[in-house]
């Protein structure tokens, strides 16, 4: 029998995800209310819905957000299962008091958001851009989500091949577009401009998104050559929950018959099996490549509409026929 190795606790696991969702909705908040609000930026997501009630009404955005994730988040059970709505209710309430508590900070400190300097538009929507899709990158990657167009964004995703970042893009464009008629402007070349600082927002926030989350995605091949093969499979389809495929090797040199590990694993958990394989065979040649993309079980969708193939079941055995004429 293999030697069974340790698994790691799945309490601490999930505390750790609860910990980078927090940490994640704290960069978020931060970002909105020290650079994107102070100059009235209006961004994608149910956020820039409760930024445009702000700016008309004076009600707080935070109110706004709750209220409107409040019934995203019914849709969300549904589509999306408890499990990923137990970690999205805890960010919507987490985040809603984050807004409230960086608000209460930025009413003590009203300058803060000219730590850039003063008068710095440009510079502001462009950190707190790259902030806030952070913030939202830290919350995807740890099955987390900020509700809102989040929880739209994910259903989306599902279903159709369609990024976060895009699926996200659709939705926010129309967010954006409707500040221009509805907060109330008698310069219509300053409402243009927020307009356009949305747009530059819009984009920064979805490209950090996309690369954040994209590249915790990558899929890695690992080939192990090891006499302990039996621990390192076991260790990769207990542990790490991949599949292994035993491959016949035979030594040149030595003329040895041994096994190859094959498995295809996501990149976070490269470190992982690591280390599980330098505890088991520190000897072990490793041999890791990135691929493209690997759809199937425990991977991605395949998400392409399905069409029928024109396939002649007795065309194999006429090229059969053909071979052994010839």
């Amino acid at each position: 029998m293999p030697k069974r190795l340790i698994p790691r606790p799945t309490v601490m696991s999930e505390i750790k995800n609860y910990l980078v969702i927090t940490f994640g909705l704290m960069v978020y908040s931060l970002a909105w209310n020290f650079f994107m609000s102070p100059y009235k930026f209006v961004v994608g997501g149910i956020t820039g819905i409760g930024a445009i009630v702000q700016y008309t009404t004076e009600v707080p955005m935070q109110y706004t957000y709750f209220l409107i994730n409040v019934v995203l988040i019914i849709i969300a059970i549904w589509q999306l299962g408890l499990k990923f709505c137990i970690k999205t209710i805890y960010a919507i309430i987490t985040l809603t008091l984050f807004l409230e508590f960086t608000q209460y900070l930025f009413s003590i400190y009203p300058n803060a958001y000219e730590i850039l300097g003063p008068d710095k538009k440009l510079e502001s929507c462009i950190a707190g851009s790259i902030f806030t899709g952070m913030g939202i990158a830290l919350c995807f990657i740890n099955n987390g989500s900020t509700g809102g167009v989040d929880i739209i964004a994910a259903i989306i995703n599902k279903y159709k091949d369609v990024s976060f970042g895009r699926a996200m893009l659709y939705v926010d464009i129309c967010i954006i577009t409707s500040s221009f008629f509805i907060i109330p402007s008698n310069d219509i070349a300053m409402s243009l401009q927020k307009v356009f600082y949305g747009y530059i927002s819009l984009v920064i926030v979805n490209v950090s998104l996309d690369y954040i989350v994209n590249s915790n995605l990558q899929t890695v091949q690992f080939f192990i050559f090891s006499s302990k093969y039996d621990e390192i499979g076991y260790y990769i389809t207990r542990h790490l929950k991949r599949g292994v495929t035993l491959l016949d090797s035979v030594g040149y040199y030595s003329g040895k018959e041994g096994k190859v590990v094959t498995t295809l694993a996501r990149a976070s958990q490269s470190n992982q099996l690591f280390s599980a394989i330098k505890q088991i065979d520190p000897n072990a040649l490793i041999s890791q490549s990135k691929v493209m993309a690997v759809y199937g079980n425990g991977f991605d969708k395949i998400k392409a509409k399905s069409k029928k193939v024109k396939y002649d079941e007795n065309e194999p055995k006429e090229i059969e026929r053909k071979n052994n004429a010839e």
